[in-house]
């Protein structure tokens, strides 16, 4: 087969679940099963406040999926929810051949354990190890700052980071709503601090905001991939600037579709992004919300723009060097992809 015709769509299914991959855009907050919170909120005596379509809540738009987090998450106050949120995450990476994931938290949305950290960061890895230990992938976690604290708290948070150095935390994050500001100029010292530390780094932007909240991630923050950043597009020079300097954009697509960034998957940017030289991965953001999976993702992409085996392996490579797993363990996930695509598709 030629790697660079499309794979029939009779193929494509089973290939882009075999295909060895990382995702690094995954948050935890949305890898809660509906029957985990669901259980919590009969046993607090609650019900969703957003109306269910097929046992999962109607999300329209970014703020209503943020006050969904921290609805689900505020009921949360069992360690052994931790671990079954753990071990689903883990099914949901397996289910798509995912070799590892860097898992965002944010411990605003979770008060019974915001003032626990180590005890929540504990109870996850618990369920982690139980997974790994099962041949599962392997998971970091990337401790998110939420924009609305204070610059305080974010070096509160560094301060923690690097007291604690937890084997599992090895990045700093922020995330949320970028409508009324970033703020970003108040995190700056945080995540200089966090690079000094040697802490990984990424940044939302160029989803809630457009090319000016990318810029800010890059120049402020020290950002070393974007979550989204789609909005680039919106700016041909930081097209060019993100393509130049080779950093790499976390995507979406399900996400930014339902949360109205793209009207659709053919009108995604994604591939006009890997087209102009960006180097792009895919992956879900929040899939027991949006009821999707990673290897889902890959197969709409791939039937949409008529992606061949060179371009899937482009883009499951860029997941993989975009990780912040360890450099052994990239590289061992890479010899298994070239691997693959050499045994199963003739090589890119």
């Amino acid at each position: 087969m030629s790697t660079s015709r499309p794979i029939p769509r009779s193929q494509l299914g089973a290939l882009v679940r075999e295909l060895p991959k990382a995702e690094v855009h995954l948050h935890l907050e949305g890898c809660i099963p509906s029957p985990v919170w669901l259980a919590a909120a009969e046993r607090h005596g609650m019900t969703c406040p957003l109306p269910l379509v097929d046992g999962r809540p109607e999300i329209t738009s970014l703020q209503a999926l943020l006050d969904h987090l921290d609805w689900a998450c505020s009921l949360v106050d069992r360690a052994e929810d931790l671990r079954a949120i753990a071990l689903a995450t883990s099914q949901h990476l397996d289910r798509s051949g995912a070799l590892h994931a860097d898992v965002i938290f944010n411990p605003t949305h979770w008060p019974h354990w915001r003032e626990r950290a180590a005890e929540m960061v504990g109870e996850l890895s618990a369920g982690f190890d139980e997974a790994e230990r099962a041949g599962g992938a392997t998971v970091n976690l990337c401790w998110s700052l939420n924009r609305r604290q204070s610059e305080a708290e974010a070096n509160d948070v560094v301060d923690w980071l690097l007291a604690e150095r937890a084997e599992r935390v090895v990045g700093l994050s922020i995330d949320g709503n970028e409508a009324a500001g970033s703020n970003n100029e108040r995190f700056a010292g945080a995540f200089r601090r966090a690079a000094d530390a040697g802490l990984r780094r990424c940044a939302h932007a160029g989803e809630s905001s457009g090319p000016g909240g990318v810029w800010e991630a890059i120049e402020l923050l020290g950002a070393e991939r974007i979550d989204h950043g789609v909005r680039c597009v919106e700016e041909p020079a930081l097209v060019r600037e993100l393509a130049r300097r080779r950093i790499p954009l976390d995507v979406c697509p399900t996400s930014n579709v339902v949360l109205g960034v793209a009207e659709s998957i053919a009108a995604h940017p994604v591939e006009a992004l890997r087209r102009a030289g960006v180097r792009v991965s895919v992956n879900t953001d929040d899939p027991e919300l949006y009821g999707i999976e990673l290897a889902g993702e890959y197969e709409a992409c791939a039937a949409e723009f008529r992606w061949g085996a060179r371009q899937l392996g482009e883009v499951a490579r860029t997941s993989i060097e975009a990780s912040f797993a360890s450099e052994d363990r990239k590289a061992a996930m890479l010899e298994r992809l070239e691997s693959f695509l050499e045994a199963t598709i003739g090589g890119t």
